[in-house]
C-alpha cells in the first residue's frame, strides 16, 4: 500500500464493509423485527450497508447516506443507477460538520442507523496530521494525569456513536454499528452514566480477521432509543445471532462490569482492600538493564558479557514466567539502581564502581528513553520501585495474559526477586503469608469475582484497579481462613525489617 493510500486508510477509517457482512447484518436485523421507515448510513463509504438495506427493508421510505470521500460517493452513485430507488439522499460532507439534529428531524420514524464508523483514534490521526476530527473537548471528562496520558486518547467512532445516540434519545430508532468492542463498552459506559434513553442493548462479536483482515476484537452494537424504559445491561453473543449468549455486561454505580451475573454472585467480596497491590519494575531499556546468565557470567541484550558487582543486580520474573508459575529458578536478572523513585544514583559510583562504569558506558541508550517520566529525574532512573519491591516474598500476577494465575515469587540466595512492570504483586512478610495469599487469590470465589471486572480483549486485561476491588478479608471469611489472615493484618504493608538493603 502506498503512503498516500495508507494515510487515507488511517484518516478516514477506510475499512469498507464487505457485502457478505452487510447482507448478514441487515437480514439479521430484519429477523428480529426491525422495520424502519428511514435508514441512515452516516459514514457510508461505497454504500455497502445502504445497498443491503435497500434489498432487505422494502417498506423503507427514505434512505440517507453521508461520505467525506467524494470518490467513494461517486462509486455508490454508480451502484444506485442500476436500481429503481429514487428515495435516497446522499451528502458529501464531514460528519463532524453536519447538523444531525436537522437531518433526523426531517426523516420519518422509526429510524435505523447502520454503519461502520472509522476504526482510528484521535492520536492516530494526529500522527499523520489528519483533519477528520471533532472539535477538541475532553468529553470523557478525564482529570489530571489521566487527561494528558493514554486515557485521553479516544476512537473517532466513540465520539460519533455518542453524538448520534444523544440526538436519537427522543426518537424511535435502532442503532446498529460495527465497532471495536472497546469502543462499544466506552460508549455504553458514557450513555448509561448519563441516563440516555436506550434499551434492548446487544453486542454481537464479529470475526474482524475474516472480514477486514485486522486483528482486533470487534462487534456489532445494537440498541433501541426513544423508548420509555431505560436499561443498563447488554447481552453479549458469540456471533451475529441470538443463539449463543456468552455474558451480560452492565453497570454498577458508575463503572461497567464484564459479567453482571458473576458480580451479583460475589458482590460481598467487593470492598476496600487492606493490602496494597504494587506494579513491577519499569526501566524501558531491557537491552542494558536486563541480563541472562551464560557460563556463570551476566550477558546483556546486546550480547555483551557484563562484569559488574552483584550489589544492584536482582533476579527478575516477567509475565511469561509468572503466568506459568515458573518461579523456582530465575531466567533473567535486572539492574536496580535505586531503592525508591527519585533516589540519587551517583552513590553507585562509590558502592559499585564497575556497575557505574557499565551504566555510563551505555548512557546513550538510557538517555534516549522516550517516556516523559524520566525527565528531570536522576540519571539512569527507573520506576515502579520502592521499599515494597524488596520484600523477600511476593505473590504476583501477569496483567497481560488472558489467565487469572497468582504465583509465589520466592527470594534467591537471600535476595528478593523482582517482577517487571507488566505484573502486579502483593509484598509478603514470609513464605507462609505468600502461601496463604496465593491460596486465597487462586480460589474459585476470587477468580469468579475478578472475572466480573475483566474484559479479556483489553491490551492489559488485569489491572491494579481491578485487583484492589477484591477484599481479602471478606474472601478469607468465606473460605474460613480469616483466622489465618488475622496474624498478618497489623501490617498492611511490609516493614523495613523485611527488606534486604543494598
Amino acid at each position: 500500500m502506498s503512503t498516500k493510500n495508507h494515510r487515507q486508510t488511517v484518516e478516514f477509517g477506510d475499512f469498507q464493509t464487505p457485502s457478505k457482512l452487510t447482507d448478514e447484518i441487515c437480514h439479521f436485523l430484519h429477523s428480529t423485527g426491525v422495520r424502519p421507515e428511514s435508514v441512515i448510513e452516516p459514514t457510508c463509504g461505497t454504500g455497502g450497508f445502504i445497498v443491503s438495506a435497500m434489498d432487505t427493508f422494502e417498506q423503507t421510505r427514505k434512505f440517507f447516506g453521508n461520505e467525506i470521500n467524494r470518490k467513494y460517493l461517486l462509486a455508490l452513485e454508480r451502484k444506485l443507477q442500476r436500481t429503481n430507488h429514487t428515495h435516497i439522499e446522499l451528502k458529501n460532507e464531514d460528519f463532524f460538520q453536519l447538523d444531525w439534529e436537522d437531518i433526523l428531524t426531517h426523516l420519518p420514524q422509526p429510524i435505523l442507523l447502520l454503519g461502520n464508523p472509522p476504526w482510528v483514534t484521535n492520536s492516530g490521526l494526529g500522527r499523520i496530521r489528519g483533519s477528520n476530527l471533532p472539535a477538541k473537548s475532553n468529553f470523557q471528562e478525564h482529570k489530571g494525569f489521566d487527561a494528558i496520558t493514554g486515557k485521553s486518547n479516544f476512537d473517532i467512532s466513540e465520539w460519533m456513536l455518542i453524538h448520534l445516540l444523544d440526538k436519537l434519545q427522543s426518537r424511535s430508532a435502532v442503532l446498529a454499528m460495527l465497532c471495536k468492542t472497546t469502543v462499544a463498552r466506552k460508549v455504553l459506559k458514557y450513555v448509561w452514566n448519563r441516563d440516555f434513553r436506550i434499551s434492548e442493548t446487544h453486542l454481537y462479536i464479529i470475526d474482524s480477521k475474516t472480514h477486514f483482515n485486522v486483528s482486533v476484537s470487534a462487534c456489532l452494537l445494537v440498541c433501541k432509543t426513544g423508548t420509555p424504559r431505560k436499561t443498563k445491561s447488554c447481552d453479549v453473543f458469540q456471533d451475529i445471532s441470538d443463539k449463543c449468549k456468552i455474558s451480560e455486561i452492565g453497570m454498577h454505580n458508575t463503572e461497567i462490569l464484564a459479567d453482571l451475573k458473576k458480580y451479583k454472585k460475589w458482590s460481598q467480596l467487593d470492598g476496600p482492600m487492606p493490602f496494597k497491590w504494587r506494579s513491577g519494575v519499569k526501566h524501558d531499556c531491557a537491552r542494558i538493564m536486563e541480563f541472562t546468565r551464560e557460563n556463570g557470567s551476566f550477558v546483556n541484550g546486546l550480547g555483551e558479557i557484563v562484569d559488574i558487582e552483584d550489589t544492584f543486580v536482582f533476579p527478575l520474573y516477567k509475565s511469561s514466567h509468572v503466568v506459568k508459575c515458573r518461579t523456582e529458578t530465575p531466567e533473567r536478572w535486572v539492574l536496580i539502581p535505586q531503592r525508591k523513585v527519585g533516589d540519587e544514583t551517583r552513590v553507585i559510583r562509590e558502592k559499585a564502581p564497575r556497575t557505574w562504569a557499565y551504566l555510563t558506558n551505555h548512557a546513550d541508550k538510557l538517555d534516549q528513553r522516550k517516556s516523559s517520566i524520566y525527565k528531570n529525574k536522576p540519571r539512569f532512573s527507573i520506576f515502579g520501585i520502592g521499599d515494597y519491591s524488596f520484600a523477600q516474598w511476593k505473590v504476583a500476577i501477569s496483567g497481560l495474559y488472558k489467565k487469572i494465575q497468582f504465583s509465589i515469587i520466592p527470594p534467591l540466595d537471600g535476595k528478593p526477586s523482582m517482577v517487571d512492570d507488566t505484573c502486579y504483586f502483593l509484598p509478603c512478610m514470609n513464605r507462609d503469608e505468600a502461601i496463604l495469599f496465593a491460596d486465597l487469590l487462586n480460589s474459585k470465589a476470587a477468580r469468579e469475582f475478578l472475572h466480573a471486572f475483566i474484559f479479556w480483549d483489553a491490551k492489559r486485561p488485569i489491572t491494579a484497579d481491578i485487583l484492589k476491588r477484591l477484599d481479602l478479608i471478606a474472601l478469607a471469611e468465606i473460605l474460613h481462613k480469616d483466622q489465618h489472615l488475622t496474624r498478618y493484618m497489623p501490617k498492611s504493608d511490609v516493614s523495613e525489617s523485611q527488606f534486604v538493603l543494598f
